[in-house]
């Protein structure tokens, strides 16, 4: 298999300093890092001496084997299910639901942690489970909802499940009509092209919507489909049985609030001083935990000894909240802040595998973490891959086109590539006759102004007027150009779409229905077997 180790741009200026090691201030709220092998023998050490900070294994693994036996009924993951209940620790990574698991970055992220499990396992010399973390507590739905997938050459298609009428409630609690899923699968149909694995992946997606009314459970079967068999351990964090597990710490997220916002705030104010803004909102008087109250889930802030809504349209007291956390923790959920808390109470997390966005908030969390007597978990940078295609890569040695023409500068070489062709020079022509006009023009303007001086806006407004109608003849006239060499500019395209597409990492918009439909499982193979690095990193996988 032909890899090739590439650097994508970092957005997260945060997550870049972690990852590269170049500010000791950065790698010091995380309090330890993947590179380094002593970390997860001191990680591995601090968990089997503090399992009484965690949910009790057996407890767990019975909520887990009871879901998974619905979603994910694998050998390979009832046989790490029981490894959880005698003791094993996990590497865990998490995504909200996605339409049929949407985009491919929610693959890379279980492909991360399977591959981190089985380094940390050969490392530490012990079991290692991976996890993957529905975040199914989650409620944007126009996040989840919808899948892109190339339908033509150089055609990218927007599939989208239309949210119910109703309160934005979360995406697991979300009841979708059966109709409306076959819905988006005749569009899927209809928009990919035809091959020879096409019929199964639709007969298999339309075997988990007969099983399932929203999208958590159809991304759960989908994942558990691709997953399984290599021991992937599946949760809904909004599922009841994980809720009522949870109860005990969501009760010490309530009574010990105000402890938690000064941690957040304190470490909000120690990336500020080292020169970093926070990528998460610490905002004063929030609680970092949600409520669902009838059909809507609502952030709470505190005021007064009580927990209100942000608009102060709802109001709850203390005594009420820990009640219901007692009781009720189904009506319960957390925030980005809270969340990896509430993980590292439900799991025994040796590594948290994470994107770059979530690197950044999670610097934010350090101090909450020791202020429960926890400790953070090791932050593992989630790999990053381009698969290309073998049609791909011989249109991109056609038209000489490397990774990096696509990703920063296509628009450009698509035009120099186009300007090449054009034997009759048409820009440099079209600029002197420009140049000409107003040469023979100008004395014209002259005139009329010497006349009389009205005369002069007017002849200036004719002037700009015939330029854009030269401009505009230019322009079509290029267009026709371009039709000449319409073929060759859609094949370029075509390779822009499946690299770059919409000018943003493939990783970031493609669905995995997209290459599965044009090569079965054979796409995935390959990311499971590329090149697996502690500290992350991107790579092109060619197959």
């Amino acid at each position: 298999m032909k890899t090739v180790q590439i650097e994508l741009p970092f957005s997260q200026p945060i997550a870049e300093a972690y990852i590269k090691r170049n500010h000791p201030g950065i790698e010091a709220l995380f309090g330890s890092h993947p590179a380094e092998e002593a970390h997860w023998h001191r990680r591995l050490n601090w968990l089997k001496a503090h399992a009484d900070k965690r949910v009790e294994p057996e407890r767990l693994a019975e909520v887990l084997l009871a879901y998974n036996k619905r979603m994910n009924d694998h050998p390979a993951v009832m046989a790490n299910i029981e490894a959880i209940r005698s003791g094993a620790p996990v590497v865990v990574t998490g995504q909200q639901a996605g339409l049929w698991t949407g985009p491919l970055l929610v693959i890379h992220k279980a492909v991360t942690a399977i591959a981190a499990a089985k380094d940390a396992a050969r490392l530490t010399g012990t079991e290692i489970v991976p996890v993957f973390w529905i975040a199914g507590e989650d409620h944007d739905w126009d996040e989840a909802n919808h899948a892109f997938i190339r339908s033509g050459e150089a055609e990218l298609t927007r599939i989208a499940v239309p949210r119910p009428k109703g309160g934005r409630t979360s995406v697991s609690r979300t009841k979708l009509e059966r109709a409306e899923l076959s819905d988006s699968l005749k569009r899927l149909s209809a928009s990919l092209p035809d091959t020879n694995f096409k019929r199964e992946l639709l007969e298999t997606l339309e075997g988990f919507a007969a099983r399932c009314d929203d999208l958590s459970d159809w991304f759960a079967l989908a994942m558990g489909w691709l997953f399984g068999k290599y021991g992937l351990v599946l949760l809904d964090s909004d599922h009841p049985d994980i809720r009522a597990l949870e109860a005990p710490m969501f009760v010490q997220l309530l009574h010990r609030n105000d402890e938690l916002e000064s941690a957040y705030m304190r470490a909000a104010g120690a990336l500020r001083e080292l020169g970093y803004e926070p990528s998460a909102d610490v905002a004063e008087n929030c609680a970092n935990v949600f409520l669902f109250e009838e059909d809507e889930r609502t952030l709470l802030y505190k005021q007064d000894g009580d927990f209100r809504n942000r608009k102060e349209t709802f109001r709850i007291s203390r005594e009420e909240l820990l009640r219901i956390a007692e009781q009720e923790p189904q009506r319960l959920s957390n925030n980005v802040l809270t969340r990896p808390l509430m993980q590292d109470y439900l799991l025994p997390v040796l590594g948290a595998v994470l994107g770059n966005g979530e690197i950044s908030y999670w610097t934010l969390t350090g101090e909450a973490f020791r202020c429960l007597g926890m400790e953070m978990p090791l932050i593992i940078p989630r790999m990053s891959y381009t698969l290309v295609e073998g049609a791909t890569e011989k249109q991109m040695d056609k038209y000489g086109l490397s990774f990096a023409d696509v990703m920063t500068r296509y628009e450009s070489h698509r035009a120099a590539w186009l300007k090449e062709r054009d034997e009759l020079d048409i820009e440099s022509r079209f600029e002197e006759a420009r140049t000409q006009f107003e040469t023979i023009y100008n004395p014209v303007m002259g005139m009329s102004a010497s006349i009389e001086k009205g005369l002069e806006a007017l002849a200036a407004n004719n002037l700009r007027r015939i330029q854009d109608q030269i401009s505009y003849l230019e322009k079509r006239t290029k267009e026709a150009h371009a039709r000449r060499f319409e073929a060759a500019l859609r094949q370029q395209d075509g390779v822009a779409l499946a690299l770059w597409p919409n000018g943003q990492p493939q990783e970031r918009v493609l669905n995995m229905t997209d290459f599965w439909n044009r090569s079965g499982s054979a796409w995935l193979e390959k990311l499971l077997d590329a090149p697996y690095d502690r500290s992350g990193g991107h790579h092109l996988i060619y197959f």
